[in-house]
């Protein structure tokens, strides 16, 4: 989810269990714990700070791997 609610730019996703808090001790300033879906372990992204877009990527894919049907995050391992 992209998010703008608070004047920066962000985008929200679902993280494995643990993520969370590693994330977030390891750059407070980039990472954060979003309101309604921060509870289940979503973490926040600020994209307005120039961000580490490989990164970002990775998050973006590992989220998707996780909310997506199995056959359909399957799908990114075929060539």
């Amino acid at each position: 989810m992209v998010k703008t609610g608070d004047g920066r730019l962000s985008v929200w996703m679902k993280a494995p269990d643990g993520a969370q808090e590693i994330l977030i001790g390891s750059d407070p300033a980039r990472f954060f714990r979003p309101p309604y879906v921060g509870s289940k372990g979503w973490i926040g992204v600020r994209l307005d700070d120039g961000p580490d877009w490989d990164e970002v990527a990775s998050l973006v894919e590992r989220s998707f791997r996780l909310t997506a049907p199995k056959r359909v995050a399957a799908l990114l391992d075929t060539p």
